[in-house]
Formats: structure tokens, C-alpha cells, sequence
């Protein structure tokens, strides 16, 4: 039986709780669950790509399930990291109908860019509905709490990178 293979793609910069719960979720639908980090400059990532791929392997290590997780940096165009993967399916995470109108628009283009991949969208979880990464990154600029919003580990390495 072919394995199933999921990715879960995105910045992760940083990775947080939101995006953990969703991982956690991800992991009960596939076998293999693989965790693309986009190198995307254009968001201008407070984090080297090699830091955000470090991290994420540091927070997933503890998850146990059935799937395997794998953590993997790209470059390249998603639908075409999914083939070279051998993705079956994309999953992404719904936090508000904001996250759902440009969603809408990728899965549109993905579909046309391979019709064979399909995207799965999981809602966050009400707790985690209010946290992107962009916040998380401001509140740790002006000194506030982010313990609410990350791992106790990314919340060291965040305040770490804040002090430099």
C-alpha cells in the first residue's frame, strides 16, 4: 500500500503554538508528514532558514504518532517541492476568512499547477486563532509576554534573537 504523504509548507518564523496544534492534527491523517520551511525573503525572516529548520525539528522531536515527521527547507515553486517529495496532499491551517480568501486563491492555482495534489485545510484551534508569527515576532520586539503564543524553546531562542 502506497504511503500517504502530506506537506505541511510555510515561513515558520517563528514556529508557533498555532502552528504545532496543526502539525499535531496533520500527523493523525498521514504517514509521513512533511514540513516544508520556505526560504521566502520577501517576508524578511527574522530567522536564518537553517535556524527555522532547527527549531521545527527541535518542537516536533517530542510527537509521537503514527506519521513520520520530516523537516525540509525549499526553494522552489511548492507544487514542485510537493512532487519532488512525493506530497499527496498540502495541508494548511485556516485561522480566520482572511487566512481562507488567499487560500482559496493558491489551492485555485496549485490545483491547475497539478491537478493530483490535493490541499487539506485544517481549522486552528480557538486558542490559536489569533497567533501569526508576525505578531508573535512584535510583541518580542516591544518586550511583551510571548509565552501564550510559543514553545518554551522558541520563546528563549526568540528572545535571544530580540537581544542581539
Amino acid at each position: 500500500m502506497k504511503k500517504r504523504i502530506g506537506l505541511y509548507p510555510g515561513t515558520f518564523d517563528p514556529v508557533t503554538n498555532g502552528h504545532i496544534d496543526i502539525i499535531e492534527r496533520a500527523v493523525k491523517l498521514v504517514d509521513r508528514l512533511v514540513i516544508g520551511v520556505a526560504i521566502n525573503a520577501d517576508k524578511g525572516p527574522m530567522f536564518t532558514l537553517e535556524e527555522r529548520v532547527d527549531i521545527l525539528k527541535q518542537e516536533t522531536a517530542f510527537l509521537t504518532g503514527p506519521a513520520e515527521i520530516v523537516v525540509a527547507p525549499f526553494s522552489t515553486l511548492l507544487m514542485h517541492f510537493a512532487q519532488e517529495v512525493e506530497a499527496q496532499v498540502i495541508i494548511r491551517g485556516l485561522r480566520a476568512v482572511t487566512d481562507f480568501e488567499y487560500e482559496f486563491q493558491m489551492t485555485a492555482i496549485n490545483h491547475q499547477l497539478n491537478p493530483d495534489i490535493e490541499t487539506l485545510f485544517l481549522m486552528a484551534g480557538v486558542r490559536h486563532q489569533a497567533i501569526a508569527s508576525r505578531l508573535v515576532k512584535e510583541i518580542a520586539r516591544l518586550g511583551g509576554d510571548i509565552t501564550p503564543f510559543v514553545t518554551p524553546g522558541v520563546a528563549e531562542r526568540l528572545r535571544e534573537k530580540v537581544a542581539r
